[in-house]
């Protein structure tokens, strides 16, 4: 049988567009694939074990973008320091269960400050009340100095810290938490961190106790610890904060620890400006 020139000449072109169709989509599929890699991310950020009350607050704390500029994969071992009410954990623990390992290291249990021993207890029984989101959490303690071992020494890929380090401060004990830290990281490990960024035209208060601590003050704690400054980035950053309320940080969202007073000034102005730093042992 005889094929016209014209026909071969259709079929090439039919080709040669689905050859240019391809090159053009490839971007797109590479951009959808990374993607697909966090939709478990996305997934566990949008579970409905999450209350809407923690939930509202993703604005803010951003919690894909926080965590995927971290670098964080699901078959890492992570630790959470301080995990308080479990805000972050809500989205780890799900996320880490099948292919990770992840800690939390909570408070002293067993520590006669109520304050320590309530709050772990609560922590407790929100994971025990969940067996099919936290069943393999594995909590641990952080008590400075006696109880600092937060995982296995070297044997961590990931440490997390969400606005603590002015608690530290406060407490004089942030040698010994980055020490700890630094201890369960394996060489290369990542820590992740973020805390209330302070005005750096004002000397740091060495108790912290407006709740902002300098960035550069930081990065030198951590520094001191043995870590090296990777990356800073300014995804929690909040230009309306001016960092210098009645009540500091707590007078902002989500304490609002004025109550009714200029409540609103405070909702419009929104959480806190933030530091999110990434460092490397």
């Amino acid at each position: 049988m005889h094929h016209s020139p014209s026909h071969h000449r259709g079929k090439f072109l039919t080709t040669f567009c689905l050859f240019l169709l391809a090159l053009f989509s490839m971007p797109t599929m590479a951009s959808e694939l990374s993607q697909a890699k966090d939709t478990k991310l996305l997934k566990a950020i949008n579970g409905d074990h999450r209350s809407a009350k923690n939930s509202a607050r993703d604005q803010y704390r951003k919690p894909l973008e926080t965590l995927s500029w971290l670098g964080l994969k699901d078959d890492m071992t992570v630790v959470e320091i301080t995990p308080g009410g479990g805000w972050y954990t809500e989205i780890l623990a799900p996320y880490l269960r099948e292919k990770g390992t992840f800690y939390a290291a909570g408070f002293d249990a067993s520590s006669i400050i109520s304050f320590f021993s309530s709050n772990a207890k609560a922590f407790n029984e929100k994971l025990s009340a969940n067996p099919a989101i936290y069943d393999k959490v594995i909590i641990t303690e952080l008590a400075p100095p006696k109880k600092t071992r937060i995982a296995p020494p070297g044997s961590v890929d990931m440490v997390l810290t969400f606005r603590n380090v002015h608690n530290w401060v406060g407490a004089k004990n942030s040698d010994a938490i980055l020490g700890a830290m630094f201890t369960a990281l394996k060489p290369g490990g990542i820590l992740g961190l973020v805390e209330h960024r302070g005005n750096p035209d004002i000397t740091q208060d060495p108790k912290a106790k407006s709740g902002y601590v300098n960035e550069a003050y930081v990065i030198v704690l951590a520094e001191k610890a043995g870590f090296k400054l990777v990356e800073k980035s300014e995804l929690l950053a909040n230009s309306k904060d001016t960092k210098d309320h009645p009540k500091g940080v707590w007078t902002l969202p989500p304490t609002l620890r004025l109550k009714n007073k200029d409540r609103q000034k405070y909702l419009a102005i929104g959480e806190s400006d933030r530091m999110l730093l990434k460092f490397i042992k």
